[in-house]
């Protein structure tokens, strides 16, 4: 009841509500070429997913976006790439998108569950998968162009089913992906997933390879908001972990509005927004911005992320980390950040 009395009194005496979110991928906005690529990929034509990243070029933001984007498809309805893989064997792009397939049905046969919470059979489905997606990660790695990093982030992917790998490849496949690409987003995201507490690492090497890609890289990059991910990993493990209460939500409102937390969050965040981003999506980055503010209290500074967000976002995991749900995550901050929500 107060709710809608809120919306009347915002809509009639404020200024107008943005229209309000939808979680709808299909009317998400594209640019004309790339609908219209897609839809043809999605009627079976392979050869439009190709020139799609062929079309990237050496822009690997775009190329590991475009591929990861296409692997999803694939997870819907894969005859078209298997057609494409008996066509062109070898094609390096066709490959990596086998290998992003296999590793997102491996995430998909475990599940988001902490391991307390997932099954041995779970767990042996993610280990067969993840093992065959490292198979044909070698492969794309083979493939690829001396300058394209794509698969040795993907390898880095394969690891979470494996620690022996770990111990075995990671610092050969990092080292190699970051010769490539020093400041590869993709790349430092999964290295620095591996490397958290909750995985197999520690707090102090997850913000060590965030904040050390974050220094270096140049303005406006999204790797400069790494060290983000960063704190709502730490935050995650250290006050809410295995449980979304309003009481872990609040011990995690209280680390985000610590002066000291803010200080740095807000560096990394104005050294991201003072440079030009490149082509690729940032969606992600700016919910990481809009997670952030949430949990600060920021609602002036959360409503201009979301109103760049625009109406068709894709919920990032973050949203879940703190309540729960990522689309209700999403809806229950961007009402509370257009002052619909107390």
């Amino acid at each position: 009841m107060f709710f809608y009395a809120r919306v009347f009194l915002r809509h009639f005496y404020g200024s107008p509500l943005p229209e309000a979110p939808e979680f709808d991928d299909e009317h998400a906005p594209m640019e004309p070429h790339l609908r219209e690529a897609v839809d043809r990929v999605r009627a079976g034509d392979w050869r439009a997913g190709r020139k799609l990243v062929e079309d990237a070029g050496a822009d690997w933001d775009v190329r590991d976006w475009r591929i990861s984007a296409l692997a999803g498809m694939a997870a819907d309805d894969d005859r078209w790439l298997y057609e494409w893989l008996r066509a062109e064997p070898s094609d390096p792009a066709a490959v990596l998108i086998q290998a992003m397939l296999l590793h997102r049905q491996a995430a998909d046969a475990r599940g988001s569950a902490s391991a307390a919470h997932t099954s041995q059979e779970q767990f042996a489905n993610f280990k067969a998968l993840s093992d065959a997606a490292a198979q044909v990660g070698r492969r794309a790695m083979a493939l690829a162009g001396p300058y394209d990093p794509v698969p040795w982030a993907t390898m880095l992917g394969t690891m979470f089913a494996d620690r022996a790998a770990v111990t075995r490849s990671f610092s050969e496949v990092f080292a190699e992906g970051r010769r490539r690409d020093p400041f590869n987003f993709d790349l430092h995201l999964t290295a620095a997933t591996l490397m958290c507490e909750k995985w197999y690492g520690s707090h102090d090497k997850m913000f060590g390879i965030a904040r050390g890609v974050a220094g270096a890289a140049p303005a406006g990059h999204k790797s400069t908001l790494l060290p983000l991910f960063a704190h709502f990993e730490y935050a995650m493990r250290e006050f809410s972990w295995d449980q979304r209460t309003r009481q872990s939500r609040n011990r995690c409102k209280r680390y985000f509005r610590q002066s000291d937390v803010q200080q740095e969050m807000d560096y990394w965040i104005a050294k991201f927004r003072a440079g030009a981003p490149g082509a690729g999506p940032l969606s992600q980055c700016r919910q990481w911005m809009a997670v952030y503010y949430s949990l600060a209290g920021r609602r002036t500074d959360a409503k201009v992320v979301f109103d760049e967000l625009g109406q068709y976002p894709e919920p990032t995991h973050e949203w879940n980390y703190f309540w729960g749900d990522r689309e209700w995550g999403y809806l229950q901050n961007w009402w509370w950040a257009n002052g619909v929500k107390p």
